[in-house]
């Protein structure tokens, strides 16, 4: 599969996220009606509109994944091991108690216990979901092994289908917050089970008709400009929901993105350090943190708007997640090259 340098897009998209929120909040303040019409269109708590958008993003990641690779699985196993350990069993249960440690008690005299509760599901999502098709470019950037990474992506993307919603369950369950079941296996149903067999079937057509070099060098780029605009315009339409909150309490913003931050950084530490230990080369060691650090954040946001709605707090979390995700990777791709002679 090709890989790319990171593109302007993906390199500024903090920047991104933030003029989506000013227009997004202008929106919700000078034109109600938008957001008042959009939050009607909903099946089962489900966004039509979000939905859509949200489709346009993943099926072209899922697109990306070679999961034919998973036949490779054995080619790197302590690798694999590594970041399975560190994603489904270290990752959320970190989240959870690093998030109730600043929501619940850090920001106890800032924040109402009722929104600590909202911002504490909105990081749960984010750590129970690791890895998006970013992943690449981290690897890419570190000068990791392409065929390593994509048999992590594969392998990762795949246990989600089986992990993902019990993680979740029993962590909200221990923060005593409540969910409605149907419409948490309703979302992973539309926003992995439908993608990931859609893009199977599209991979195994074009490959057939085109080739392969067609499908990673002209039919999936071309899909690069709908994503930006798919990924945008869910911003743009959660931040007018959001606009209130956030011009009442812009502060929340940093209060949310400290947690996450240490997180990312403590998850990219151990999973970095469990893989030199291990003595895997470098060309593995490196992406093998990425993978660890990173989060599937469009998934996190789908679900997050699919429980909780556009105006949650937990939805704004993950917003916050996209937020932080690219320049805090990009420190740690600065890291990670910078330890390369250790290995």
């Amino acid at each position: 599969m090709k890989q790319q340098d990171i593109s302007f897009f993906e390199k500024n998209l903090t920047l991104w996220v933030l003029i989506c929120m000013v227009i997004g909040v202008l929106i919700g303040r000078f034109i109600p009606i938008v957001p008042n019409a959009l939050g009607k269109l909903e099946f089962y708590n489900v966004s039509i509109p979000t939905t859509i958008l949200l489709w346009i993003m993943i099926y072209p990641m899922m697109l990306k994944i070679d999961f034919k690779s998973i036949k490779d699985i054995g080619k790197n196993p302590k690798g694999l091991f590594i970041t399975w350990f560190v994603n489904w069993i270290i990752k959320p249960f970190t989240m959870y108690l690093i998030a109730s440690l600043f929501f619940f008690i850090i920001y106890k005299g800032f924040i109402s216990k009722e929104l600590a509760s909202e911002y504490l599901a909105g990081a749960v999502l984010l750590g129970a979901a690791p890895c998006t098709a970013m992943v690449f470019v981290w690897s890419k950037l570190t000068k990791g092994d392409s065929a390593y990474t994509l048999v992590q992506v594969a392998s990762n993307d795949l246990i989600i289908l089986i992990a993902y919603i019990p993680i979740v369950s029993f962590l909200l369950k221990i923060g005593n917050i409540n969910i409605p079941w149907e419409t948490l296996f309703l979302s992973i149903l539309l926003f992995i089970v439908v993608p990931l067999i859609l893009s199977i079937i599209t991979r195994g057509l074009i490959i057939k008709k085109q080739g392969e070099n067609y499908l990673n060098n002209k039919f999936i780029p071309a899909f690069d400009k709908y994503t930006m605009v798919g990924l945008l315009l869910t911003l743009i339409i959660i931040f007018s929901f959001q606009g209130e909150k956030i011009i009442v309490q812009p502060i929340n913003i940093i209060l949310i993105a400290i947690p996450l931050i240490l997180q990312t950084l403590f998850i990219f530490g151990i999973t970095f350090a469990m893989a030199y230990y291990a003595k895997l080369p470098y060309s593995i060691a490196a992406p093998c943190g990425m993978i660890g650090a990173s989060n599937f954040f469009e998934l996190a946001v789908a679900v997050a708007i699919s429980l909780f709605g556009l105006s949650s707090g937990a939805t704004l979390a993950t917003v916050v997640g996209v937020l932080v995700e690219v320049p805090v990777m990009l420190m740690l791709v600065k890291f990670s090259n910078s330890m390369e002679y250790k290995f």
